[in-house]
This record gives C-alpha cells, sequence and structure tokens, in this order.
C-alpha cells in the first residue's frame, strides 16, 4: 500500500463494496480519483496527509455509484427540458386539455412533441374522430406523442400530412393503423411506422446541436441524482454521440458512458445507422464515453402484438388464434451482422421482449461461440424466456439486460395480460437465471420506466411488487432475489455487462472513486422500504457531482 498522501478520506458505519473478496469495510482512501486503500479506519488512516479532506458520513451508507446497463439518458433529457411532459395515467380529454395549453404558447406552425400515452389507450385513439380531436387540440400544429413503450406514436392529422402518409401512401416499415369506417389513417403509428413523422419534424429544424448538449447533459444530471455513476445509453445518434464527447472533452462528464450504435432503426428516425454509424463510432471515443456496443432491435412489444413468441397470442379479430409476432431478422441476417460486430471487436445490445426472440439470440450465439467469438451479447429487457433457454444464457455467455422498472407501476403489466394470458405473470425469472448462472445486470429503460431510481429496481427485484406501492399483488414472487444480489445487478454486474468491470461497479483498489451516499443502509432494513433512502451525495471519480438540495 503506497503511502503517498490521499485527497479524500472515506468513513462511514456502512460501506458495501461489493467486492466478493471483501463486501464490507471501514473507510477508503482516493488519490487522482481513484481509491487508493479500501478497508479498517486504521489502515486507511495511514495515508491522512496535511490536505486530505475526511468525510465523516456517521449512519450513512455507502455504495459503489450505481451502473444502468438500459437507460436513454438523451431522450430522457430532451422530454424533460424541450417537449410536452405527460403522465401516463392522464385519460384521453386530459391529454388533450395539456396539448391545448401547449399549443396556445407555440406559434402557429410549430411542432408539438411528448408523451407518454398509456398502451391502453392505443384502442380508443385508433380512429379517425380521435384524430379530429387531436387536431382540435393542437389548433392546426403538428402533433407527435409517443406511447408508454417509446415504439409507438399518436400523431394527428397536420403530422399525418408532413409525412407524407395518406391511404394509398402508407409507410412500409410498421404497422398503420387504419379507421375501420373511412380508411383513413388513424395517427396511431407501429414502431417503424411512425418514423416519417419523426423524420418530417427533423426536416423542420428539429433540436439544435446546443440542445442536443443540453439533453444529455441534463440526462447525466438526473441519472447523478439518483446515484448513478455508470450507463449504457441503449440507442444513440450521431447528434448524441456528439453530445458525449464535447461534455467529456470539456470535462462535464460526470459519469462512465457506453453507447450502443444502432444496427436498425425501428423507432427513433435516426440517420445514420447501420455500417456507415459503425464506421465512425471511434470518432466519439473520449476518456469516459465508449462507443463499444450495437444494438438491434429483433422485434418489438408485446402489447402491440410486434413481440415474438414461441405461444401465440390471446385470440383476437386482427390477428386470429395462431399469431406468434415475428422477429425482424432472419438466422442469417442477425448472425450476418452479428459475426461481423464480433470481427470489429464491439459488444451487441439486442431487443428482445418476447421468448421467440430470446431463443434466435441464443441460435445465433450458440454458432458465434462454436467459431471462437467471444462477442458480448447482451438480450435486452429478457422478461420472457422459454424455461428450456433460461441455462443457455450462462452456457453461452449471453448476458440478461433486465428492466424490473416496467413490471410495476403503471399500463404496461395491465397491457401484457390482455395479449398474453396468463403467461404475463411468468415474466423475469431473475432467480432462476441466476440459479443458472447467468449475468443479469440492471437497467432502468428510462424514460420508458418514469424515473432510473436503481432503488426502484433493488426494491422490485427483491419483493416483485410494485416498489412505489400504486399497483397490488406481486409478480412470480419464487422469482425475487435477495437484496444483496439485487444490489450487485445494479452495480458490479451491470458493469461488467457493459464493459467497464476494470473502472467501476465496486469499491476496489484502482478502480474510479465512484460512489453514492444514502442516509441509510437500504439493503440492510426491511425489503419493502428500500426505495425510501435518500441520495444525499453522488461521487465520480473522487468529485461530489450531486448533492440533495
Amino acid at each position: 500500500m503506497t503511502t503517498a498522501p490521499a485527497e479524500l478520506i472515506v468513513v462511514a458505519d456502512v460501506i458495501r463494496t461489493v467486492d466478493p473478496a471483501r463486501p464490507a469495510a471501514e473507510a477508503f482512501a482516493v488519490r487522482d480519483g481513484r481509491i487508493a486503500a479500501i478497508g479498517t479506519r486504521a489502515e486507511v488512516e495511514a495515508l491522512r496527509g496535511p490536505g486530505t479532506r475526511v468525510l465523516e458520513l456517521g449512519g450513512a451508507a455507502v455504495y459503489p455509484g450505481f451502473a444502468d446497463v438500459h437507460n436513454h439518458h438523451a431522450m430522457a433529457g430532451r422530454t424533460d427540458l424541450f417537449e410536452l411532459a405527460l403522465p401516463s395515467s392522464l385519460t384521453l380529454d386530459e391529454i388533450l386539455g395539456r396539448v391545448r395549453e401547449k399549443a396556445a404558447t407555440l406559434p402557429e406552425d410549430a411542432w408539438i412533441i411528448g408523451g407518454p400515452v398509456a398502451s391502453t389507450l392505443l384502442p380508443t385513439l385508433a380512429n379517425t374522430a380521435s384524430r379530429r380531436l387531436l387536431d382540435e387540440a393542437g389548433g392546426g400544429r403538428p402533433v407527435m406523442l409517443v406511447e408508454d413503450s417509446r415504439h409507438n406514436r399518436w400523431v394527428n392529422s397536420r403530422a399525418l400530412e408532413l409525412a407524407d402518409i395518406r391511404p394509398d401512401s402508407i409507410p412500409e416499415g410498421g404497422v398503420t393503423i387504419l379507421d375501420d369506417e373511412d380508411g383513413a389513417p388513424t395517427g396511431v403509428l407501429l414502431e417503424a411506422a411512425g418514423i416519417p413523422v419523426q423524420e418530417a419534424y427533423d426536416r423542420s429544424g428539429g433540436l439544435t446541436s446546443a440542445q442536443h448538449r443540453a439533453a444529455s447533459a441534463h440526462g447525466v444530471r438526473l441519472a447523478n441524482s439518483y446515484g448513478i455513476t455508470a450507463f449504457q445509453d441503449a440507442g444513440v445518434s450521431t447528434d448524441i454521440l456528439d453530445a458525449l464527447r464535447e461534455l467529456d472533452t470539456d470535462g462535464e462528464l460526470d459519469a462512465w458512458v457506453v453507447s450502443s450504435l444502432l444496427i436498425n432503426d425501428e423507432i427513433f428516425g435516426f440517420d445514420p445507422i447501420g455500417s456507415p454509424l459503425i464506421a465512425r463510432g471511434e470518432e466519439f471515443r473520449t476518456p469516459h464515453h465508449r462507443p463499444d456496443f450495437v444494438k438491434i432491435f429483433l422485434d418489438g412489444v408485446p402489447p402491440a402484438r410486434t413481440a415474438s413468441f414461441l405461444e401465440p397470442y390471446v385470440a383476437d379479430a386482427a390477428h386470429g388464434a395462431h399469431f406468434h409476432g415475428e422477429t425482424i431478422m432472419t438466422f442469417d441476417e442477425l448472425y450476418g451482422w452479428l459475426r461481423q460486430v464480433a470481427e470489429r471487436g464491439l459488444g451487441a445490445k439486442v431487443h428482445c421482449t418476447g421468448d421467440g426472440s430470446a431463443r434466435l439470440v441464443l441460435d445465433v450465439a450458440e454458432r458465434l461461440r462454436t467459431e471462437g467469438f467471444t462477442t458480448p451479447i447482451q438480450i435486452a429487457h429478457g422478461q420472457f424466456l422459454a424455461e428450456a433457454d433460461i441455462p443457455r444464457l450462462a452456457a453461452l455467455d449471453v448476458v440478461a439486460d433486465i428492466s424490473p422498472f416496467i413490471w410495476f407501476p403503471g399500463v404496461i403489466p395491465q397491457m401484457l395480460a390482455e395479449v398474453l394470458g396468463e403467461r404475463a405473470e411468468h415474466s423475469q425469472p431473475n432467480r432462476a437465471l441466476l440459479d443458472a448462472g447467468a449475468l443479469v445486470a440492471g437497467g432502468s429503460d428510462w424514460p420508458v420506466s418514469e424515473s432510473p431510481n436503481p432503488l426502484e429496481g433493488i426494491q422490485g427485484l427483491v419483493t416483485r411488487a410494485d416498489p412505489l406501492r400504486r399497483a397490488p399483488g406481486t409478480l412470480w414472487p419464487e422469482q425475487a432475489i435477495t437484496a444483496e444480489e439485487a444490489l450487485q445487478v445494479f452495480t458490479r454486474n451491470a458493469a461488467v455487462a457493459m464493459g467497464l468491470a476494470a473502472e467501476t461497479g465496486s469499491l476496489e483498489v484502482g478502480k474510479s472513486a465512484d460512489f453514492v451516499v444514502l442516509d441509510g443502509d437500504a439493503i440492510g432494513g426491511p425489503a419493502d422500504a428500500i426505495i425510501d433512502a435518500r441520495v444525499l451525495s453522488t461521487w465520480f471519480a473522487g468529485r461530489e457531482v450531486y448533492t440533495a438540495g
């Protein structure tokens, strides 16, 4: 242990390191933004010098900075700063009222962008009469609202006009829902069908470079306020990449960020994507920003019946009794992309919300592993997995990127039950995954979730119940994991999944001094009170980047 003085010494009654070799400590020392020593107070005091700051935290608890393996930080920042933010609990009349209020503040030709609207509302919205109500609320302005999965959109007549979506000009991708009576586009656009509207908005000006930078910076600040010091953005544009590069170059990126470069785009409307974007990835690498993954959409979302399942959906008039959904790529197409990605030394995050798409990923991974490729592969969401496939994740070194935030609360579980029946009750088999030896990494999918608060995710993993106490009952309680395991899911495991294990995810000598200070030991208390803990401060590379007001 070196004897050069430390800049900072942290002492607390509870320090959870998430280091299996030393799970608890009394103190640690920080030098040059990294942990120089950790252990007993006496051991760490050896590094105290005349200029050392000592942080005496008493009964507070110190954990490694939280890591979020799946979010959309820039989208969240943009929504908060520049869009009409709608609680997903609003009724149709309440949504129209909010749009009307926003319209009154804008020029006549300005776009109204916002959301989310509840996925349970989509059947109510999918008709010409509802579209005309949105026309009236917007006062002639184009309106584009996303629904709660962020995969689908509800737009008005002016937005359809600007996107050139008409009965005789329907987008090739996704699903454009038509009115049963007049055959006109209703404005409900599923998956890629909404991209032409996004492109029309972008042609009108979209966001400036300064606004993209502000959105990313705001997203990182919000993440810091929940104790997050590392995250993976699950789908980026060159605007987002450029914003992250600028922020880090200017010393203003207060988190480790791993970006996922889009191979295909079913929802965002970004350009470029695929090979041209991958070829540019290295332009944006900085000390704290790593464009190390790609993102592939392999299916959509169950509520819209665009996810791929091994067994059919609940029968309905539009799809019949034998509809399974479908994957966006075939085996050969997915294999071709993942092999190309592996040859470039990148990892892959593959969006799979159905057990059918998850099986396809595992089948392709099996071939790649047989050929000697070790590229990191994440199954994003992974909430539905066939029982026979659960052991395959560990065997094939495929990560389960899970989003426990979207079990409860909200309308998504309700919609899952409507389209999947009893299968909806068997979501997120996390106990089985851990017992099988799989790496389970925690993600928020924020802003699909209302906040990125890891304590919500941790409590949900332990109790299998709504951490915000807004929805009754539990979801497949046999799949609960322990609080210590859940903390690891949102720290060390997520860091390993993102390729950041050498830098962060646990409090160990040599790692970045990334930690969160809570007002109490959330993990050591009652499971149903984990979210009651309050973040007092967040530290990144030994710097305090958030302080509670």
